[in-house]
């Protein structure tokens, strides 16, 4: 179980690592609107939070502070989501390229919102 436990920590940070990459790539690709400028630096704050509260967490030191990182991180994870369907909507960008990035933002945070309520039963 351990190894399991630990494989799923791996495979959490490097995805969530994987998907800030994927929104900075996108966001240089974006016009050089005030709109989108905007736009851009929420969904990179947002992004790159959702990573970097789950390598907060592994240096808690204790149970509740670690939890505390999972929930910023679920909450990182719905803004991230909120940005991004607002650049879809507001059509500043391909709605394809932003529909991949929305299904693994939506993936992401079910993962942690299911590691959260886990948390919270122990």
């Amino acid at each position: 179980m351990q190894n399991l436990n630990s494989k799923f920590k791996v495979d959490i940070k490097q995805r969530t690592y994987q998907f800030s990459l994927s929104i900075i790539n996108l966001t240089n690709e974006l016009p050089k609107t005030r709109a989108a400028w905007v736009i851009t630096d929420q969904v990179i704050r947002s992004s790159t939070s959702i990573g970097a509260n789950l390598v907060e967490a592994r240096a808690s030191s204790s149970r509740l502070e670690f939890k505390k990182f999972y929930e910023i991180s679920l909450k990182s994870a719905n803004e991230t989501i909120y940005w991004l369907n607002l650049l879809r909507d507001s059509r500043i960008c391909n709605d394809k390229e932003i529909d991949v990035l929305i299904k693994e933002a939506t993936e992401i945070s079910n993962i942690l919102g299911k590691s959260v309520i886990s948390l919270k039963k122990k």
